[in-house]
């Protein structure tokens, strides 16, 4: 049966407010609004690529759920499966992220708790759903965001995957929202249900206890569980303003490791997104030409890098940009200054 999405993930929706240029956020008087979310981030990436996405949400229903509806559909993602608290005390999730700038750290404060989103439910949504999409994809953040997100996603797992879905997971450790034997105690549970994993090494050593090289680790998760692909990222800061971006990607079918040049010296704007811009690449590739894994990790790293070169959460690079980018990666000689 011919499925109707390429693409859908399961996340909170938040709403980002940040200081305009360097501003602190303990003296500045305005803030720039935008639209947040780690699985919508990677939602969004994949449709400029011309996948078919859509968000599975919880929005509030008022004025601000209906902001974040409308930029949903901006971004050319499906809100046919978003669902709404028409309850009085129905919130949607804030947070603030202020810019760094070296020796001087980004800082970020979360106010998300007891929001709609935490009061999601599998039976929020109708069950002809599970049979609608090729590759159905969440993270380590929702699964950390209380019972109901954390249920939702386990069922949602189960029931995309009884219907042919492929399965995409995002570790996505994040340790103010739970301790990292917690999350490899829960994540764990789901790894067998899992095609195509996203760890860092990093994430892979301290939470899940992995030793040896980064080739091993990535290998061991494919012989502890079913996984086909695990792709790892690696980021080296230099200074807030400046970062090296690689990965590397692991075929258990093929038993090979793929990777590329890292990005060196990217002109950091504002890195937030820019794993899930990595991701959306990614499955972007793997979804267009299964068989072609450099290709997907080519797509992953040049969208990454370039998410870094742009303010906001969200992803703003169609095919033909990154097509130039992954281009411009590999080329020698001189090349112009103004893509014109």
């Amino acid at each position: 049966m011919e499925k109707t999405f390429d693409l859908l993930a399961l996340g909170e929706l938040l709403l980002r407010l940040s200081p305009p240029d360097n501003e602190r956020l303990t003296r500045g008087d305005t803030f720039t609004k935008q639209v947040g979310g780690a699985e919508f981030n990677v939602a969004s990436g994949a449709s400029l690529l011309g996948l078919h996405t859509g968000i599975l949400s919880k929005l509030p229903a008022n004025d601000v759920g209906t902001y974040i509806k409308n930029r949903i559909r901006f971004n050319g993602v499906s809100d046919d499966y978003l669902v709404y608290d028409e309850s009085k005390n129905a919130r949607l999730g804030v947070y603030y992220y202020e810019n760094g700038a070296h020796p001087r750290k980004p800082r970020i404060v979360y106010d998300r708790m007891n929001t709609s989103f935490q009061q999601i439910s599998p039976a929020d949504f109708e069950e002809s759903m599970y049979a609608s999409t090729r590759c159905f994809h969440t993270s380590g953040i929702t699964l950390a965001l209380g019972d109901g997100p954390r249920e939702t996603a386990v069922t949602m797992i189960r029931k995309f995957k009884e219907q042919g879905a492929l399965i995409s997971f995002d570790v996505n450790f994040r340790g103010n929202l739970w301790t990292g034997e917690e999350a490899r105690v829960c994540i764990e549970q789901l790894l067998p249900y899992v095609d195509i994993f996203f760890c860092s090494e990093d994430t892979a050593r301290l939470t899940f206890h992995k030793e040896g090289t980064q080739e091993e680790i990535m290998k061991s998760f494919t012989k502890d569980y079913p996984i086909s692909i695990v792709a790892s990222t690696k980021r080296t800061v230099h200074s807030p303003k400046v970062h090296t971006f690689q990965s590397m990607i692991y075929s258990a079918k093929n038993d090979c490791y793929f990777t590329e040049e890292p990005y060196r010296n990217i002109e950091v704007v504002d890195r937030i997104g820019s794993g899930d811009a990595y991701i959306s690449g990614v499955l972007y590739g793997l979804l267009s030409d299964p068989d072609d894994l450099q290709r997907a990790l080519e797509y992953g790293n040049a969208a990454s890098a370039v998410k870094n070169t742009i303010p906001g959460d969200l992803p703003a690079s169609d095919k033909r940009e990154l097509d130039s980018i992954r281009k411009a990666h590999t080329a020698t000689g001189i090349q112009l200054e103004m893509d014109r």
